[in-house]
Formats: structure tokens, C-alpha cells, sequence
């Protein structure tokens, strides 16, 4: 029965009035709970978009509290409905569809919206905001049919959607009017730093130009500069800012002036009626950051539940972010002036950056930049004026005895009970603590089920297990077991063992014998069974197609427009010239739009009609480069001894060799191998899955780099003489990944979680394993086969795929 309770009406559905419910949640059930929303959805991390507009993640991804939450704790729900006012009066909640809700509290959290420039063209086709789902669907539309972006702004949201746009094939200009990018949060060196990093990753920079006038008819053509120069854009993202979204609050007669003022318990000047987020102007500051939404809502639900709670005083201002996999960090007074002494450090090989600023020896604040492991004990000290000593100093810049582990556990011992971890959903320590001590939790991802601590972007999970192994000292295990997806509790290590055990053959009887709770399977776990069959019986298993990724199905990759890019072998970078001739009029007969030179030195023919595909297999006469595939893709190599004046052996031939020898064997993910003839690395080993390096006495092998999102430098495995123990120790190496990989995990992952020196013990200490890893790959390549030769030769499945198969994108 819900009559007796207190009516508590939330106009907002996004993550400041849903963090307060679920703080009430925890604290009473005496509410009888209403949320308005004007999206058609339920509440979701906004955080998160630029992950769903690159693509790494689904809009399902990012829900924070989905359908069954509102129905579980008995929330009425009105998704797609704006509230117009309130009716003091009647003590009404009225929506814009003329529904009409009593209350006896309402909390106003409707957020922000974009600010739009003054300036002529804004209102043309192709300009829009960057801040809820709608805006990051228009955007991949449009990235469907248009080519040049420009998105002004250089803050956290400008960059994001410019990351995001470059991952979906824009040329991208974030055009900002400062001359450091996110000046708000990072000094010059920490912003030229991004700014190096995020031109390494495609976007391009206009600083320090003001946008006038947005030109063309009735779709946007280009952006005019105050120095009169013109920027070239078919789309245009606004991403200059935010302003409190105060319309409920005005049209109800609550003061507002730049937001809806409250007070220090977030009450609004109407009585029972509260206001928390950006929505909100506490003591002159409206905050557009997460953490101070999360600490407001904490006092509001105290206050609400009638539980002691000290005043919101105000958010110390700092920034934990990641911005396209760049760590970032500022706290406090991050400019430097006359009045400041300044200690910084940078280290331009590891690609970090730390500065604390001192005045009158007082810690005022703090930059990093690419490793953020003290940001929470810096925010602490500046928080409370802390005077610098050298204990401190040694401690903060690794000029101490302690150890990084001793380091990281002074770290979170220092953070505050009320410190936010996880600033996508607002979960204190103490809230982490408590559920540690109280319900005896000893994993990551219990912690996650119970307070919603690292379920969206991740960041947080190092601070999590560091908290569990402060809490559980000698009883935290560093292991946690996971199921490979939702349908499956079983790992990947328990599910090999039950198929060798059980001699079990297909994926639906996988599925069946252990007992999974979706019949069916998923998009994560075919793929990855049908993977881990054809690994352990390479000779008998009947690989199914239906659970591949569309890519691999097709032996080609899938474009965005439905065309496809077909990709021939060149072993080792090297071509001849029959065969780009051959190329060259293929191209030519087929219309391919581009020939594009690779960073694995070969070339992508972009632009193939679906029905033209198997045509221009037959007519190239080459075999496939496994573009597409989870195997190897190329061995980039350098000129080496034959040619180049410092190379020392023939590299070349290697790679060929290599590549020859490796191709078409599926792997749990892709992978990749570059063969340098001398130590200068033009091949660059050092961002490959297999690195290799010759000099005078033989070959230095690397294995584990990535050059992609997750950048990482490879590890030095072992030196060899010859170059036959460098190939066998390839091969051991690729089958010993093959055999303890999980399905897409790159060997960067891998090396990580394994351990160097344990795969060093496998493959080059242990030579009796060796020996045997170096058999079973050379069983399991004698079952390959050029997959466009087979399809060429098996009409029904060519016929299939096609002619009668509508391009999808998996």
C-alpha cells in the first residue's frame, strides 16, 4: 500500500535525480516515488556517449538503471514527457500533456543544455548539440553520408565527440578559441600534451580561432573565422558549453538567477521543492562536472530521509577524466603565477606529466597527466591545505623508498570516507568500505553488483581493487573469476577444460552440457566457442560460419555504405610488379573508389560492390590478407640487409618467411608481427604483437605490443642466434597464445595477465614444451586453407552471401 507514504515527484530521469533516489532507496521506504523524463528511455550514463558514438560500446551499454529497476522498487516512470511548471497552489506536478501529479517534494533535476553560439547559421541543417542519445544517433547518421566535421569547443565534450567522430571515417577540425586545449582543467604543458596525443590519433586543431559565421545555403557548408579564413564542414558540432536548464523552475516562480538557487540542503525558495545538479546555483557556483551532482544528491537524500547530515558547502573543483584512453587530473590552482612555487616532472617516454603548485609552501593544487596513481591522495592534501614537507615530496615524486604497491596503499588509506570513486555513478569509499566490511564482498565485480562502482567507463577499477586490498589485507585475491559473457558463468579456462573432458564437438552442445542460460548463445560467446573448438580440434571441427563476425563470414571487410574493402597478401610489405598491375586493372574494371597504402604496407582496395567481390578474388589471383580476420594480419618489415646500408640481417626475407608460414591460422584476436633488420626499428616492433630485431650477433624478440586505443611497448622476451630458433620460438609462441588467449583479447592483454616470465618459462626456458607447442601448430596449419579460393570454388555459398545477403554491420 502506497497511500500512507509521502509523494516524492523527480522532474529529470538522468544521473543526478536518479543517484538521489537511489540514495533515498538505501536510506527509507516511505516515498511513494513519480520520475518525469523527456527522453523516451530510462536513465543512462551521458558520460558515456562518445563510447556509443565510436562504437565500443551499445546504448544498452550505457544504461545505469534499466525498466526493471523503476518496476523493482515501485517508481512510476513517464519516459518521453516534459514537465511544463508546478502548481504550488494545488501542490501539482504538471506535465506539458496535461498529466497531473500531486506531491509532497519534488526535486527538479533537469540538468543542462547546450549552449549554442549567437552567431549567424546555427539554425542550418547539420549543426547540432552534443549531450543526450538523440545528438550521438544523429551523428551516426551523418557520418554515414558526409565526410568533414568541425567541432568547436576544445573542453572534455568537444574532444570526445571529435574522438568519436575520426572512429566512424571523418576528417575531423576541433576548432577552439583558446590556445590550450581544456584550459579550464589542464595547464599549457599537460594541454599541449593531449594535443599531441590526440593528433597521433587523427583529430586535427584549429586553436585559437573565433567562429563568426556558419556559411552555407540550407545545409551547412563551412565555418568562417574572425581573421576572415574559412574551414571547410558538411557537420558541425556544438560542444562550447553548458547552461543550467532552469525552464520548470521559472515557469513555477522559483528565483533563478544563473541557475535555480538553492540553498545549502538544496532547498529552492518554493517550499518542498529541491534542486540538484547542473541544474542548480549553489552559493554563486553552478557545477558542470559529475562528482559535485553526486555529493549534492548525498545531502538531499540524508535531508529528505530525516538522517543527520552536515551542509553541502561547495565542491573542491577537480577533474578525473579519460579522454580518448589518455588518463587526465587537475585539482585545485593548476596556472602558475609569481606567488607560486612550482614542482613538476615529465617524463616524455612514458608520456606523463606531474605539477603541484605551492604558495607559502601550502599545497593549492595539482596537474597529471597519463598516470593519475596520486590523484586521490593529491586532492586530499590540497583539500586540506597541507604544508609540503619532504616526506611528502619523496612520496608524491618517487624520490622515496616505498614501492609502487606500499605507494598506492598510502593512497587509499589518505582518501577521505566522502571521496568519490567512481564518478560515473557517484560511490564513495566509505560506501565501498562498508560493503566490503558489512556484507563481506571480496571481489571487483561483487562490488560492482552491489553499488554500481566501475560498471560503466572502468576507469575507477584500479582504485576498487586497491580499496579491497587495504579492507582485506592478507584475504584479497587478486584472481576473480568471470564468465566469458552474461550466459555463462563459466570462464574461458573451465569452459576448454569441459570441452576436452567431455569431447564435446559443436557450440549447441556446449551450450546444452553446461547449462547455459541463454540457449542460443550471444555475439560474444559464439564467436569465442567457435574459436575455442577449432583451436582444440583443428583436424575434425566443422568451423560455423553463422558465429563468426559478418567480416570474417564474408572474407572481406564490410564499409559503412555496404561496399567492401578487399585486401590481397603481400608477404612481408614486398610486391612485384605483375602483381600492382594486376591490381591496378582490377581497380580500374570494378570502379574501386580508393587504392590506399596500409600501415601494414600493403593495399586496401575500398569501395567493391558486394556482387563484384568475388570476381575481383578470381581476377587478382592472389590469396587473401586476412584483413578481416581474428589471425595473423601482417608482418611489416623494413629493407634490411639487402638494401639498407645499416641492416644487419635480411628482414625481408623473414617477414615473407614469417608471414607464409602463419597465415590463415585463427587466433583469439588479431595480430600482428613487424621484422626490423637492425636496431633502428623502422618496422616498428616495439608496437607489435611480435616484435623482432636483428643485429650482429642474431635477432632480439619482443612480443605483446599494441599501437591501437590501448597503446602499450612490447616486452623483451629473449635473444637468439639463429634463424631457425627465431621461427621456432614464433611458433610457440603464437600456439602458446592460441591455447590460453581469450577470444579477443589482444596479446597486450595477454602478456599482462599471464606475466612475462611465465610465457618466457613456457616457450623459451622449458624446451620440452616448446617442442610440443611447435608440433601442434604445425598440425593445426596443415589444415588451412585460402578462404576466397575456397568460396570461389563453393557456388551455393558464394551464391549466398552474394547475391541474396543484405549488408549488415556486426
Amino acid at each position: 500500500m502506497t497511500h500512507n507514504k509521502e509523494k516524492l515527484v523527480i522532474i529529470g530521469n538522468g544521473m543526478a535525480g536518479i543517484s538521489t533516489v537511489e540514495q533515498i532507496l538505501k536510506l527509507t521506504t516511505r516515498f511513494d516515488i513519480t520520475v518525469f523524463g523527456s527522453e523516451p528511455h530510462p536513465n543512462y550514463n551521458r558520460i558515456l556517449l562518445s563510447y556509443v558514438l565510436e562504437g565500443s560500446k551499445t546504448f544498452d551499454d550505457i544504461v545505469l538503471n534499466g525498466w526493471d529497476w523503476y518496476k523493482e522498487n515501485g517508481i512510476t516512470l513517464h519516459t518521453g514527457t516534459t514537465v511544463s511548471h508546478i502548481d504550488e497552489a494545488a501542490r501539482e506536478v504538471v506535465a506539458e500533456n496535461g498529466d497531473r501529479v500531486p506531491y509532497d517534494k519534488v526535486i527538479i533535476a533537469t540538468g543542462s543544455n547546450p549552449f549554442i553560439l549567437p552567431i549567424p547559421g546555427t539554425n542550418k541543417q547539420g549543426v547540432i548539440g552534443f549531450r543526450d542519445i538523440s545528438d550521438c544517433q544523429q551523428m551516426l547518421e551523418v557520418a554515414k553520408s558526409y565526410k568533414k566535421a568541425a567541432v568547436i569547443g576544445g573542453g572534455l565534450l568537444g574532444l570526445e565527440a571529435a574522438k568519436g567522430l575520426v572512429h566512424l571515417g571523418m576528417d575531423v577540425t576541433v576548432v577552439h578559441l583558446m590556445d590550450d586545449l581544456m584550459e579550464r582543467q589542464l595547464d599549457h604543458q599537460a594541454a599541449s600534451m593531449l594535443k599531441a596525443e590526440l593528433e597521433r590519433q587523427g583529430i586535427k586543431f584549429a586553436m585559437g580561432a573565433k567562429t563568426v559565421e556558419l556559411l552555407g545555403d540550407e545545409r551547412v557548408a563551412g565555418l568562417r573565422f574572425a581573421d576572415n579564413t574559412v574551414l571547410e564542414a558538411e557537420f558541425v558540432v556544438m560542444a562550447v558549453g553548458i547552461k543550467p536548464n532552469m525552464t520548470v523552475a521559472q515557469a513555477s516562480g522559483i528565483w533563478t538567477k544563473r541557475g535555480i538557487v538553492v540553498d545549502d540542503y538544496m532547498q529552492t525558495s518554493m517550499p518542498d521543492v529541491y534542486a540538484v545538479g547542473e541544474c542548480n546555483e549553489h552559493r554563486g557556483v553552478c557545477y558542470g562536472l559529475v562528482a559535485p551532482l553526486f555529493e549534492q544528491g548525498l545531502v538531499l537524500a540524508k535531508h529528505l530521509c530525516g538522517v543527520d547530515t552536515l551542509p553541502y558547502e561547495g565542491s573542491v573543483v577537480s577533474t578525473k577524466l579519460k579522454i580518448s584512453g589518455v588518463d587526465v587530473f587537475s585539482t585545485g590552482e593548476f596556472i602558475e603565477g609569481p606567488e607560486h612555487v612550482v614542482i613538476a616532472h615529465k617524463d616524455e617516454w612514458k608520456q606523463t606529466y606531474k605539477k603541484i603548485l605551492l604558495n607559502q609552501n601550502v599545497m593549492v593544487g595539482a596537474v597529471l597527466f597519463g598516470d593519475i596513481t596520486d590523484s586521490a591522495n593529491l586532492q586530499k592534501l590540497i583539500k586540506q591545505k597541507t604544508v609540503m614537507t619532504d616526506e611528502i615530496y619523496d612520496s608524491l615524486m618517487g624520490t622515496g623508498s616505498c614501492g609502487s604497491g606500499a605507494k598506492s596503499a598510502a593512497s587509499v588509506e589518505a582518501m577521505a570516507d566522502e571521496e568519490i570513486v567512481c564518478g560515473c555513478n557517484g560511490v564513495t569509499k566509505k560506501t565501498i568500505v562498508d560493503v566490503i566490511t558489512e556484507k563481506g564482498l571480496t571481489t571487483v565485480d561483487e562490488i560492482k553488483a552491489c553499488t554500481g562502482a566501475t560498471r560503466s567507463c572502468g576507469g575507477c577499477k584500479p582504485v576498487v581493487e586497491q580499496i579491497l586490498q587495504h579492507v582485506l589485507g592478507d584475504g584479497f585475491k587478486t584472481s576473480v573469476k568471470q564468465g566469458i559473457c552474461g550466459c555463462t558463468t563459466l570462464g574461458r579456462d573451465e569452459i576448454v577444460a569441459e570441452i576436452k573432458a567431455k569431447g564435446l564437438t559443436s557450440t549447441k552442445e556446449i551450450m546444452h552440457v553446461l547449462d547455459w542460460n541463454q540457449p542460443e548463445g550471444c555475439s560474444k560467446c559464439r564467436p569465442a566457442l567457435n574459436y575455442y573448438l577449432g583451436m582444440i580440434y583443428p583436424d575434425t571441427y566443422q568451423d560455423e560460419k553463422e558465429s563468426r563476425f559478418v567480416n570474417e563470414r564474408m572474407s572481406a571487410n564490410i564499409q559503412k555504405d555496404g561496399t567492401f574493402t578487399v585486401v590481397p597478401r603481400m608477404y612481408g610489405g614486398v610486391t612485384t610488379p605483375e602483381d600492382l598491375k594486376k591490381i591496378a586493372d582490377v581497380s580500374l574494371k570494378y570502379d574501386v573508389k580508393v587504392v590506399k597504402v596500409t600501415g601494414g604496407q600493403r593495399l586496401d582496395l575500398i569501395g567493391v560492390k558486394k556482387e563484384d567481390v568475388p570476381k575481383v578474388w578470381e581476377e587478382l589471383g592472389m590469396p587473401s590478407g586476412y584483413a578481416y580476420a581474428k589471425s595473423l594480419r601482417t608482418v611489416k618489415t623494413c629493407v634490411g640487409s639487402q638494401f639498407c646500408r645499416f641492416g644487419t640481417q635480411d628482414s625481408m626475407s623473414m617477414g615473407a618467411f614469417l608471414e607464409r608460414k602463419f597465415e590463415r591460422l585463427d587466433l583469439p584476436a588479431k595480430f600482428k608481427i613487424a621484422v626490423n633488420g637492425c636496431p633502428r626499428n623502422c618496422a616498428e616492433a616495439c608496437t607489435k604483437d611480435i616484435g623482432i630485431v636483428g643485429n650482429d650477433g642474431g635477432w632480439e624478440l619482443f612480443i605483446g605490443g599494441n599501437g591501437g586505443i590501448k597503446a602499450r611497448l612490447a616486452d623483451s622476451l629473449c635473444k637468439v642466434k639463429t634463424d631457425q630458433e627465431l621461427i621456432e620460438l614464433c611458433a610457440a609462441i603464437i600456439q602458446y597464445y592460441r591455447e590460453t588467449g581469450k577470444y579477443l583479447e589482444r596479446t597486450s592483454e595477454w602478456v599482462e595477465r599471464m606475466g612475462l616470465e611465465t610465457i618466457r618459462k613456457a616457450v623459451v626456458d622449458d624446451m620440452e614444451n616448446r617442442k610440443a607447442l611447435v608440433e601442434r601448430i604445425e598440425f593445426a596449419l596443415t589444415q588451412v586453407k585460402d578462404p576466397w579460393t575456397k568460396m570461389l570454388n563453393d557456388t551455393d555459398t558464394r551464391t549466398a552471401l552474394f547475391q541474396d545477403l543484405e549488408p549488415t554491420a556486426q
